[in-house]
């Protein structure tokens, strides 16, 4: 299947196109004799911890770590080595930019040497590293399945309950908002597109999909216009405020309880633990509300996988590290309490890494127990080739309509248009 999602796309700032084709250096499908070296890009915090347990239980296969940065600098980096045919044995890709190196022909099929792993996760995650085909093109190895945080205190003090779909969800708003002017329950984020992501993919959106060499573009879906309407509207009452997250001021608005509520990610309680120490011990966890009363589904928001490079001639060793890295209970374990990252793997999500739940929430003694049940529903999704695009009209289009007070959906409808006039102009038969 490698191949098969061209034509030939960068994802890096204006996301040029490459001039070539990544020469494919052949690969280790048999293995190879004597000792090997792996080399492995990454920048998991404190990742050489684990790497050290590997090399020191497998003397045959060494995996040198290179520590690198994350984002649209290390795509771009990894495209070049490809590109140079110099790239290394395995590199850590997020998921969003999972489907640019695949149309670069930057890593392996690993399909051949994958054999049980498919199983070790949930149905949703694994679909991110196949992207909807028979081909599997890296291992996961974080999640990022969402939930709903919220202050115990401040519910209390304003006789709210929590809510369980998005309907009790607008209700609660609005009823905080009847009771005072000075606290709201969320923030919609104009400056996020991953956490729309998540929130779309929860109601059913299908930004992307690919079958073959053809690719359809779904961002204006009903599902996404849904989730777009519903939060248009409650900022258009007044009842949802409209500032960025990761700002100074939504900083101080989690300290001080200007607002109340945050629909976000596993990871959290890391982040309110830095940006809202003095509330430590007042924020619980539930599962994202529901479109329709009863559903149980959710989204993720960010997460990566370990990639072998389709340069590698020991794509069957490097596999079985990446296999290891991510499934086996010593490898998974050190990733939760080295790299403090929520592991993809199923059984990892219930491991003695994580009995206890975080420090900043450790009220809540059946965190990762309810946050291991929320994963498991997360739905399937494909990414595409040009999300930075995406992501980058989002920003543009959605601060627009809160400026302009327009609809939500028009935004969708721009974010829809300038994805798939992007892929069309860098070549990509595509429908839409």
């Amino acid at each position: 299947m490698r191949g098969a999602l061209r034509p030939i796309l960068a994802l890096a700032a204006g996301a040029s196109l490459l001039a070539g084709c990544t020469t494919d250096s052949g690969g280790d499908e048999g293995g190879s004799a004597g000792p090997v070296e792996l080399s492995f890009w990454t920048w998991a915090t404190n990742i050489e911890q684990v790497v050290d347990k590997w090399n020191s239980s497998h003397p045959d296969v060494r995996v040198t770590v290179s520590r690198q940065s994350q984002g649209d600098e290390l795509v771009t980096k990894v495209l070049t080595a490809a590109k140079g045919g110099n790239a290394p044995d395995l590199f850590q890709a997020e998921y969003q930019a999972l489907p640019t190196f695949v149309s670069n022909d930057a890593v392996a099929d690993l399909s051949d040497f994958a054999g049980g792993a498919k199983e070790k996760f949930a149905d949703g995650v694994w679909a991110q590293v196949t992207l909807g085909t028979d081909a599997v093109y890296a291992i996961p190895q974080d999640s990022g399945p969402m939930m709903l945080y919220y202050r115990t205190d401040l519910f209390q003090q304003f006789g709210l309950t929590v809510p369980k779909t998005w309907d009790e969800f607008a209700a609660t708003a609005r009823a905080l908002r009847a009771k005072t002017t000075s606290n709201f329950l969320t923030t919609f984020s104009s400056n996020d597109p991953g956490w729309f992501a998540g929130l779309a993919q929860q109601a059913g959106g299908r930004w992307w999909g690919v079958a073959g060499e053809t690719w359809t573009v779904g961002i204006n879906d009903a599902a996404t216009r849904r989730v777009a309407d519903f939060w248009g509207g409650l900022v258009a009452e007044g009842v949802v405020d409209d500032q960025p997250m990761y700002t100074p001021e939504w900083n101080k608005s989690l300290g001080d309880g200007t607002l109340l509520a945050w629909p976000s990610a596993i990871w959290a309680p890391g982040v309110l633990e830095s940006v809202a120490a003095q509330t430590k011990g007042k924020w619980a966890m539930v599962p994202m509300p529901q479109w329709s009363a009863g559903e149980n589904r959710t989204g993720n928001w960010g997460g990566s996988s370990t990639a072998v490079s389709a340069n590698s001639r020991n794509a069957k060793a490097a596999a079985e590290f990446a296999i290891w890295l991510n499934t086996d209970p010593v490898a998974t374990e050190a990733l939760v309490t080295a790299g403090a990252l929520y592991p993809a793997a199923r059984d990892a999500q219930s491991g003695p890494a994580l009995a206890k739940p975080p420090a900043f929430m450790a009220e809540q003694t059946d965190f990762y127990p309810q946050a291991k049940q929320i994963a498991d529903t997360a739905v399937g999704w494909t990414w595409g080739p040009n999300v930075n695009v995406a992501y980058q009209a989002y920003k543009d289009t959605f601060g627009k309509a809160i400026t302009d007070r327009a609809p939500f959906s028009d935004a969708v409808a721009v974010m829809h248009r300038t994805t798939l006039e992007d892929m069309r102009k860098n070549g990509f038969k595509v429908e839409g």
